[in-house]
């Protein structure tokens, strides 16, 4: 299988949000990795079987109950122990397996701004594919530049599945960061926060896996 690669992203904080959003507060992470591409049609081919079309494209159409699933899938693919417990749609987190999951909404942010504390970590033209480039779908996976972490593709092409509730009190939605490819500019930015329903799939939605223990899934 086509290798993910992985980038160590250092403990640290960061103040979340920026001048535009509503939330200020400080966040801070423990240390862990994060893939330095999300994951492609051909990754996801690879571990479920499914046809590619774009071997490089981002895998999108993947709704949270299928992402879950793909880290699980890779944790066994390279033998590590599986992050996720499933009972019908009630998912466990075991905070001790050494697999693949999904980053934290904290961690995705942080890893996103890699120390910027503007809504981007670079001009959006140099780092991320939006609206303004008149795409009609995702492009392949690094084609613009990293953030200083690493990891290319965190803004823009396409947003990415967090393991959070957008609300836990008022439904099941669960967060994707990041803008994508129809997204206009004023929309990608590092606090940007979204969801959907965790049964859907979307178009400009997929997924970065993360590894590494956490303090509260």
């Amino acid at each position: 299988m086509t290798d993910v690669e992985m980038a160590v992203i250092p403990a640290g904080s960061v103040l979340r949000g920026d001048q535009r959003g509503p939330e200020r507060r400080e966040i801070a992470v423990g240390a862990f990795e994060m893939a330095v591409y999300p994951l492609t049609e051909e990754q996801r081919a690879e571990l479920l079987g499914v046809p590619v079309r774009h071997p490089r494209h981002p895998a999108v159409e993947v709704s949270w109950f299928r992402a879950i699933r793909l880290c699980n899938a890779l944790s066994e693919w390279e033998g590590l122990d599986p992050v996720y417990r499933f009972d019908g749609e009630e998912v466990d987190w075991d905070a001790e397996a050494d697999g693949f999951r999904l980053p934290t909404e904290d961690e995705w942010e942080y890893a996103c701004r890699a120390g910027a504390t503007g809504p981007a970590y670079g001009p959006l033209a140099d780092v991320a594919w939006t609206a303004a480039d008149g795409l009609r779908g995702p492009v392949d996976v690094g084609g613009r530049l990293p953030n200083l972490h690493g990891l290319f593709d965190a803004l823009g092409n396409v947003n990415e599945w967090c393991w959070d509730f957008v609300d836990a009190q008022i439904g099941d939605a669960r967060v994707f960061r990041g803008g994508g490819w129809a997204d206009p500019p004023a929309l990608v930015r590092a606090a940007t926060r979204r969801g959907g329903p965790p049964r859907d799939g979307y178009d400009d939605v997929g997924v970065r896996v993360a590894r590494g223990p956490v303090d509260r899934p």
